[in-house]
C-alpha cells in the first residue's frame, strides 16, 4: 500500500476514487463515508491548497453522483506513546494547525455538491495522542466523527502495554464518545467494553470482509444488537466492494462464532435479511450524518436515494416481501441490482453504472502506470 501510495498524483486520487464510487453504486451503496488520509505531494511536498487531494475526492463523488460525508484523517505518530512518523507516511502527517486549514479546505470546496457533509477522523489511537484527539474533535462540533479502533489483537495487547487498558476502554473514558462517532471495526472488545459502547450512542463501522480477508476477527454482533446498538457497514480494504455481500458475511461469521442460524435475525421467524438491512440502513445513517435522529431511508425532505432489484434474476424468482432482501443478500452474486437513484437521478441501469466505461478506462491506465 505505502508503495502504491507514494507514486500518486492528484488525477490518479481521483480516478481510483470514481473507481471506488462506481462500484459502490453499482452494489447499492448511495453515500460513501470517505476515511481520506493522503494529503501531501510526493515525498510529503504539501500542496499550495493543503485540500487539493480532498478536491479530487469531491471531483469524483461529483462526477460518479454518490452522496459524500469526507472524513479528512489527522494522523501525526506511527504507534503508540507518540511515536515519530516514518518516512513512508509523510503524506498523511499534519500538525494541528495545517489539519485545521485542511478541513476548512474541504469545507469551501465540498459546497459544489448538493448534500455533502465534512467531518474528521483521528485516524487512530496509535496516530493521535490524547491531546491531538481533542483538538481535532473540537473542529467539527456537530459533524461525524471516524476511528479505527481494536482492529486486530496485536494492536490490543499494544494499547495494554502503553495505557495499562484495552483500546475501546481507554477511549470511551477519555474521549466524549457519543452519536457522532463512529467506531470503525472495534472488532476485539470484552463485555464491559461492549455495554459501555452501547451506552456511548455511537455506531461502529463494521467492515465484515476486509476484516475476513486480514484475519482480524469477528466482532461480537449479534449480542452488540441484542443490547441496543447501532452497526454501520463499509468496506476498509476495498479487497470487494458489495453491500449484500458484506451483511452476508457479517451474519455468517456470527453464525461461525456461535453455531448458531439466523443469529442476526432478532427474534424466531423474523427475516435476517430484513434485520441486517433495517440495522445498517439506520447505522449508516448516522455514522454518515453524526446524528443519531437523522431520517433512514425515504422520508419526506430526504435525498431520493434508492435501489430496485431485477426480478427476472434467478434467486428472485417467485420471492416477495422480506424474502427479497434474504434472497438478494444470501444468494445472488453483483448481478441482482437494476437500478440506483440517487437524489432521484438514475446513476446506475441494467446494474452498470452510466458513465462506468469511461472511469473504467481511466482507471485501467492509472493502475498499469502506477504498478509498472
Amino acid at each position: 500500500m505505502y508503495r502504491f501510495v507514494a507514486r500518486l498524483e492528484p488525477d490518479d486520487v481521483r480516478t481510483i476514487a470514481a473507481q471506488a464510487f462506481v462500484e459502490m453504486l453499482e452494489s447499492g451503496f448511495t453515500r460513501v463515508g470517505e476515511f481520506h488520509y493522503v494529503h501531501h505531494g510526493v515525498g510529503g511536498r504539501p500542496y499550495a491548497d493543503i485540500g487539493e487531494l480532498a478536491t479530487q475526492v469531491i471531483a469524483a463523488a461529483d462526477e460518479t453522483g454518490i452522496g459524500l460525508t469526507l472524513l479528512p484523517v489527522f494522523y501525526a505518530h506511527s504507534d503508540f506513546g507518540d511515536a515519530p512518523p516514518r518516512a513512508d507516511q509523510r503524506r498523511f502527517v499534519n500538525g494541528i494547525d495545517d489539519f485545521s486549514r485542511l478541513v476548512q479546505s474541504a469545507e469551501r470546496h465540498a459546497q459544489r455538491l448538493p448534500d455533502a457533509v465534512v467531518g474528521v477522523a483521528p485516524h487512530s489511537l496509535r496516530a493521535v495522542n490524547l491531546t491531538e484527539l481533542t483538538a481535532v474533535t473540537a473542529l467539527r462540533r456537530k459533524a461525524p466523527v471516524h476511528i479505527h479502533v481494536a482492529e486486530q489483537v496485536r494492536e490490543v495487547e499494544q494499547c495494554v502495554a502503553w495505557s495499562g487498558q484495552r483500546p475501546v476502554a481507554w477511549l470511551l473514558e477519555r474521549a466524549h464518545v457519543d452519536e457522532r462517532w463512529c467506531l470503525v471495526h472495534a472488532t476485539h472488545v470484552d463485555d464491559t467494553e461492549l455495554g459501555s459502547l452501547v451506552r456511548s450512542g455511537a455506531v461502529v463501522g463494521l467492515c465484515p470482509v476486509t476484516e475476513a480477508d486480514l484475519g482480524d476477527g469477528v466482532f461480537p454482533a449479534g449480542l452488540y444488537v441484542a443490547r441496543g446498538g447501532r452497526f454501520g457497514i463499509g468496506s476498509d480494504s476495498n479487497v470487494s466492494i458489495d453491500a449484500a455481500i458484506e451483511l452476508r458475511t457479517l451474519e455468517y461469521g456470527q453464525r461461525l462464532t456461535h453455531r448458531a442460524r439466523n443469529v442476526m435475525a432478532g427474534q424466531a421467524g423474523a427475516s435476517t435479511g430484513r434485520s441486517l438491512f433495517d440495522a445498517a440502513l439506520s447505522g449508516g445513517t448516522q455514522a454518515v450524518s453524526g446524528r443519531a435522529t437523522a431520517p433512514a431511508g425515504l422520508a419526506p425532505g430526504q435525498s431520493a436515494d434508492l435501489f430496485s432489484l431485477d426480478r427476472s434474476h434467478p434467486a428472485l424468482t417467485g420471492r416477495s416481501g422480506d424474502a427479497l432482501l434474504d434472497s438478494w443478500i444470501f444468494a445472488t452474486r453483483s448481478d441482482a441490482i437494476d437500478r440506483v437513484w440517487r437524489r432521484g437521478r438514475c446513476v446506475v441501469r441494467n446494474g452498470r453504472h452510466v458513465a462506468r466505461e469511461g472511469i473504467a478506462r481511466r482507471f485501467a491506465g492509472t493502475v498499469q502506470r502506477l504498478l509498472a
